[in-house]
């Protein structure tokens, strides 16, 4: 039997440079640390299922919302404040949340978080990661599957009337997904305005300045840290994908030899959602492989291209 206080989420505030992230931890005495960081668009609800499930697995699982996202405040004065979002911010905030945990954690960060991750595992140092789970991000990506992400977010610039209307329209936005969120479930992506209507929990300044504009010039800057990543990698990709692709995966792995990757034949770029039984399992199996090559050094981390039957 499980114990619950494993499964409970701790909920607390981070104070980082300029504001607060709010940050939830499951298992606080467990070990190893997991960090999540997710997605542009995101919140840390996203990792609800997989953090759980891990946390009944022995490990200390920490999720937050990143600037901008959920729970967490946004830059002061709005769009027109001059206050922009960059990347370096983002960055910066996850850099201060793994130096803040009890041991170096493994990161899994999916689009926007694993983007960050690359960035500090190749270059910051000392490394802050002990390992890095990527979820269906590369350093190069597919851009239609970007332009489908932010024409959804850019979508009902006045939000919606009723719970109902914003189910709709995430039911056409993720049709492989069979049941439609209720309103409990979209309680926490929606914020109710002084008008009454319900817009999207994100800032509308993450739309607005230079942060996308600045995601295609981090290119080359991606590409570079992953080649002097030199902690374990695994990759998970989704089949029904269009962020990640063959062609930027078989990149990748010429950047990142030692890295293992995992696809799974039933998600698209929304891992986590779409398969989120097959996602912990790899990442348990991710985890339990480095306890045992730090037990025993003559145990390689093996290169893995497979397909997740």
């Amino acid at each position: 039997m499980v114990d619950a206080t494993h499964t409970h989420a701790e909920l607390s505030r981070f104070r980082v440079a300029d504001l607060g992230l709010a940050v939830e931890t499951r298992h606080p005495a467990g070990s190893p640390t997991l960090l999540f960081a997710h997605g542009f668009g995101q919140t840390r609800g996203a990792w609800n299922g997989a953090a759980t499930a891990l946390a009944e697995q022995g490990c200390r699982c920490v999720t937050f919302d990143s600037r901008g996202h959920g729970e967490s405040d946004r830059m002061p004065g709005g769009a027109d404040s001059g206050n922009g979002y960059h990347m370096d911010q983002f960055a910066d905030d996850l850099l201060r949340l793994a130096a803040a945990q009890p041991q170096p954690p493994i990161l899994v960060g999916a689009s926007m978080g694993g983007l960050l991750g690359i960035v500090l595992a190749g270059d910051a140092r000392p490394v802050p990661f002990r390992a890095l789970v990527l979820v269906d991000i590369t350093p190069r990506w597919e851009t239609a599957g970007v332009e489908r992400i932010l024409a959804f977010m850019q979508a009902h610039p006045d939000g919606f009337a009723n719970y109902a209307e914003a189910s709709e329209q995430i039911a056409a936005y993720l049709p492989q997904r069979r049941e439609r969120k209720s309103e409990e479930q979209l309680r926490p992506l929606l914020r109710e305005g002084a008008d009454g209507r319900l817009r999207w929990h994100w800032d509308p300044a993450l739309l607005a300045g230079d942060l996308v504009q600045e995601s295609a010039r981090y290119q080359p800057l991606l590409q570079t840290a992953a080649a002097k990543i030199d902690i374990p990698v695994l990759l998970l990709s989704g089949a029904r994908s269009d962020v990640v692709s063959r062609a930027t995966v078989d990149e990748f792995l010429q950047m990142v030899p030692h890295a293992q990757h995992v696809e799974l034949p039933h998600a698209t770029h929304m891992v986590a959602g779409d398969a989120n039984d097959a996602f912990t399992r790899e990442v348990i199996r991710f985890v339990q492989s480095l306890d045992r090559s730090s037990l025993d050094p003559s145990v390689e981390r093996p290169r893995a291209d497979a397909v997740q039957p």
